[in-house]
C-alpha cells in the first residue's frame, strides 16, 4: 500500500479515501435580538453577491408569527433585506417529512444562493429540527441559523447538531447531523410562553443538573419557582441573577457533553438521561405530554430505579421528586405501563447498537450506565413510582392535586 496526498493506493486496484472536515458553530446569548441596532442575524453570509441587497429566507412558527411577526418583518425591512417569510405550523403532531419537503420547496422557490444566503429558523424545537433537516438536504447542505423561541429550544434543541422529523410512529426516526452556523439565544421570547411551556423547558435543565451539575440542581431547588413565575425575565434582581446563571450553566453543561461526541460515536451519553423510555411515551401520549414532560416522567422512573439499586439515598430521591413538583412537572403519567416501557427499552436498545446503555443517577449530579435492566425491575419501579405519586396526592401536593396532562393512552 502506498499513500499520495491522503489517498491510500492498493496494488490490487482499490483505493481507500480518508479525509476530515472541520466543524465549528457558535451559540450566543443575545437579548432583544430584533432591536434595530442588532446585526447578529446578518453577520453570516452578509455580503450580497447576487444583488445589491442581502437575501434571506426566514421560516417562522405560526404561533411565533402571530406574536412577533410584525417585529420580525420590521427588523428585516429596517436592514433593507430582501426576504421571504415562510410561516409553518410546527408541533409534534405535524413533525413529519412532508413538513420538511414543504420548506425545501420554499427554499427552491426563493432561489437561495446556498453558500451566502443562510436559512433562518425562528421557533421552537420542532421547527428548528424540521428546518435543520430541510437545510441539510437541500443541495447536500445549506447553512442555517437558529433563533429558539421556547425554553426547551434555548437549552436543548437549539444547541446541538441533530436535526430530524418523526416517521412511522417513531420520534425523530429520520434525521441528520447538521449544526446551525449560529444559534442566537434570546430569553425575551419566553415572555409570551405559558407557564406549562416554561416547565417543559425546565425539565431539560433539570436533566443536566441531575447527571452532572449539583450546583445547578441547588439553584433550581432554591430559585425554580421564581424562575417559572418570572419566565426567566428577571423581574426581580434575584430572579435576574438566577435566570442568567441557570441558563448559562445549562447551556454550558449541554455543550460540554456534546462537543467531544458530536456525531455520537460514543453511545454512552449522559445527556440521554430521561430519553430511554420517553420517546415511546411521548409518541403514544400525543398530544397529552410535551417533550420535557415525558422526559421528566422518564427521569422520575429512573430516579426510583437508581434508588432501588442503592445509587442514591431516599432523601436524595425525595429531593429530586420535590424539585420536579416545584417546577410543576409530572413525575407520573398513566402511560407508565410495564409493557409499554419494556417495548420502549427494546426500541432504545436497537438505537444504541444492541445494548441498553441506560443512564441512571448516582446521587444528585452523577451518572452511571447499566445494561441489565429487566422487565421485573421496570414493573417494580413503576409500582413504587405510582405509590409515591398517590402519597403526594394524599398530601394535597400543589401539582398532583390536578394534573390535566395525564394521558390514558396505552
Amino acid at each position: 500500500m502506498t499513500q499520495a496526498n491522503g489517498l491510500l493506493v492498493h496494488e490490487t486496484g482499490s483505493w481507500l479515501v480518508r479525509t476530515q472536515k472541520e466543524v465549528s458553530y457558535e451559540v450566543r446569548f443575545r437579548d432583544r435580538l430584533f432591536r434595530p441596532d442588532r446585526t447578529d442575524l446578518l453577520e453570516f453570509g452578509s455580503a450580497p453577491r447576487y444583488g445589491p441587497r442581502p437575501r434571506r429566507i426566514v421560516v417562522v412558527d405560526s404561533n411565533v408569527d402571530l406574536l412577533h411577526g410584525d417585529m420580525i418583518r420590521a427588523y428585516f425591512e429596517h436592514h433593507d433585506v430582501e426576504y421571504a417569510l415562510v410561516v409553518v405550523e410546527a408541533n409534534e403532531t405535524v413533525k413529519d417529512f412532508a413538513a420538511a419537503v414543504r420548506i425545501v420547496e420554499e427554499m427552491d422557490r426563493f432561489g437561495i444562493a446556498r453558500r451566502c444566503e443562510p436559512v433562518i429558523a425562528i421557533g421552537g424545537g420542532v421547527l428548528m429540527d424540521t428546518v435543520g433537516l430541510a437545510a441539510s438536504l437541500y443541495r447536500r447542505g445549506t447553512p442555517f441559523l437558529r433563533v429558539p423561541t421556547t425554553l426547551i429550544g434555548l437549552v436543548d434543541a437549539g444547541v446541538g447538531a441533530k436535526t430530524g422529523v418523526n416517521f412511522n410512529g417513531h420520534k425523530n426516526r429520520l434525521g441528520t447531523y447538521a449544526p446551525a452556523e449560529l444559534t442566537l439565544l434570546d430569553r425575551s421570547f419566553l415572555t409570551t410562553l405559558d407557564h406549562r411551556h416554561i416547565s417543559n423547558g425546565l425539565a431539560e435543565i433539570l436533566k443536566i443538573a441531575l447527571i452532572k451539575d449539583y450546583e445547578l440542581f441547588r439553584m433550581l431547588e432554591k430559585h425554580g419557582p421564581r424562575l417559572l413565575d418570572e419566565k426567566f425575565q428577571g423581574c426581580t434582581p434575584i430572579g435576574d441573577e438566577a435566570a442568567v446563571a441557570v441558563l448559562h450553566a445549562a447551556t454550558r453543561g449541554m455543550l460540554e457533553e456534546l462537543q467531544p461526541n458530536l456525531w455520537e460515536s460514543e453511545l454512552e451519553r449522559c445527556v440521554d438521561y430521561g430519553h430511554t423510555f420517553s420517546p415511546t411515551m411521548e409518541m403514544r401520549a400525543l398530544p397529552a405530554l410535551l417533550h420535557g414532560e415525558a422526559v421528566c416522567v422518564d427521569m422520575a422512573l429512573t430516579t426510583v430505579m437508581g434508588w432501588r439499586r442503592g445509587l442514591l439515598t431516599e432523601q436524595e430521591r425525595d429531593r429530586v421528586l420535590a424539585v420536579m413538583s416545584a417546577l410543576k412537572l409530572p413525575s407520573w403519567d398513566l402511560i407508565l405501563h410495564p409493557e409499554v416501557l419494556s417495548q420502549a427499552l427494546q426500541d432504545t436498545v436497537r438505537h444504541r447498537d444492541g445494548m441498553q446503555r441506560l443512564p441512571l443517577p448516582v446521587g444528585i449530579g452523577g451518572v452511571t450506565f447499566v445494561n441489565d435492566v429487566t422487565e421485573e425491575e421496570i414493573r417494580v419501579a413503576v409500582a413504587v413510582q405510582r405509590e409515591l405519586h398517590e402519597a403526594r396526592l394524599a398530601s394535597h401536593d400543589h401539582y398532583a392535586e390536578a394534573d390535566p396532562r395525564s394521558s390514558a393512552a396505552v
